[in-house]
């Protein structure tokens, strides 16, 4: 039985398995990431293989904590953990240290650390076991203890030369990534080249998406290649390929060549297509399902968490291969119709198959008009072969259309200047062959 409350020092150690029930490896340590107005969240855990390498296994993919071990699902990435700036690790950082409690009775030490699982599936630190100062004169004994909330207590921050940009990692880390970009681009060049290495590389894909092209291209070159191809991985496929296009033909190639092979695939596959056609706006992680799927499969994947509220409006079916290009394509069901069917209803039987899908040549002004008469919030996109190759979304449509600048703007409404490019003299110029996939991409042509 998997238990949704756990002290970490229980952990140590502990066993982990996969879903087959072949051994991973133990436990060496919790990851948590500290947060402005809540208790730190648990992002996961340092795992210690039979290699003896540190890798990082994210709490969403532990399935069950209990009976002696923990059992992990999906593919486990192998490759060294590495900490992140505003991350801490519980045994190792968070254990021993001293505490003040915010109504001035006490103060005493973290000797151990509960974590606790919510409705939603999310982990957070639950209460702090604290051991406070011995009062006996006695020369052997301890100090009585006391369970706290984190927000009884106020820990003692360490203090170095990274304090600066962990504490604004943490003062924002409940931002909304548009907001946190802002945030970031008022930072001066030398705190926000720190802070933008401390962040995790998921986190700053998010932010990234939210900052003009221009500011992109500045800060994906200050990381090494590797960062950048790791940060590439975790952009939506589109961005990532409008980002990728800025670039120089040798700093694109070569970030390509260091992503992940199936992310760096669907990049490539982008940047054949013009920006202002419907191949050029579209996204290629769609939720897909053959024919056969049932209303209640369609369900579980449109309700992941981690699926743009966008693409989780609509499930497209096709005939096999499921990953874009696809089979032929079939048509769509609405996450409304979803919910009007039983959860066994075959969704073959409840297909909109009248609404037409786009061709990849599709001009960006025709997707918008088609996207607006008919209402829709995603419109599937296909090849000459009639295969689903992506999803154009609302959300994408207006990025394009709208003005470069629109998400700089202040109180009265006046565009603000690039921040970043500004500041470091930054007007690229593409400079990508005129034959390359990237100088199609941002010329506009085919």
């Amino acid at each position: 039985m998997s238990v949704s409350k756990v002290f970490t020092a229980r952990l140590s150690a502990c066993p982990v398995f996969d879903e087959d029930g072949d051994r991973i490896g133990k436990v060496r340590d919790v990851i948590v990431e500290y947060r402005a107005a809540h208790s730190p969240r648990v992002n996961g855990l340092v795992v210690e293989t039979k290699s003896k390498r540190l890798i990082f296994i994210p709490i969403r993919q532990v399935e069950s904590i209990g009976s002696g071990q923990i059992v992990v699902s999906g593919e486990i990435d192998s490759r060294p953990f590495v900490q992140h700036g505003q991350e801490v690790r519980v045994l190792a950082d968070l254990a021993d240290r001293s505490v003040t409690f915010n109504d001035g009775t006490a103060s005493g030490t973290i000797e151990d650390v509960q974590i606790e699982e919510d409705a939603q599936g999310n982990w957070s630190v639950g209460q702090l076991f604290v051991r406070l100062p011995r009062k006996s004169k006695q020369l052997f004994g301890t100090g009585p203890t006391r369970f706290a909330t984190w927000g009884e207590v106020t820990p003692e921050l360490t203090i170095g030369e990274q304090q600066a940009a962990t504490q604004f990692l943490t003062a924002h880390s409940e931002m909304k990534p548009s907001d946190f970009a802002t945030a970031l681009l008022d930072l001066p060049d030398a705190r926000l080249k720190e802070v933008v290495s401390m962040l995790p590389d998921e986190r700053l894909a998010d932010v990234l998406e939210e900052m003009r092209e221009s500011d992109q291209v500045t800060i994906i070159e200050w990381l090494d290649e590797e960062h950048a191809a790791d940060v590439l991985d975790q952009m939506q496929p589109d961005d990532a390929a409008d980002l990728v296009a800025k670039l120089d033909a040798v700093k694109s190639e070569a970030l390509l060549q260091r992503m992940d092979p199936e992310e760096a695939e669907e990049v490539r596959m982008l940047l054949e297509f013009a920006p202002d056609t419907a191949g050029g706006l579209m996204t290629t992680d769609p939720v897909i399902l053959p024919g056969d799927a049932t209303v209640a499969e369609a369900l579980v994947l449109i309700r992941r968490k981690d699926l743009p509220a966008a693409l989780a409006t609509s499930v497209f079916v096709t005939l096999s291969p499921y990953e874009p290009p696809t089979g032929r394509y079939l048509g769509l069901v609405h996450f409304q119709r979803l919910l009007r069917y039983p959860p066994h209803e075959r969704l073959d039987t409840i297909l909109d198959r009248e609404m037409e899908p786009a061709p990849t040549t599709m001009r960006d002004a025709e997707v918008a008009r088609v996207l607006a008469s008919y209402d829709l919030v995603a419109l599937p996109v296909i090849d000459d072969a009639h295969r689903l190759v992506g999803v154009v979304t609302i959300d994408d449509v207006l990025d394009h259309l709208l003005p470069e600048d629109w998400r700089q703007v202040d109180a009265e409404g006046e565009v603000v200047p690039s921040r970043v490019s500004q500041r470091v003299g930054t007007k690229r110029a593409v400079t990508a062959p005129a034959n390359s996939p990237a100088a199609r991409r941002t010329h506009g042509t085919s």
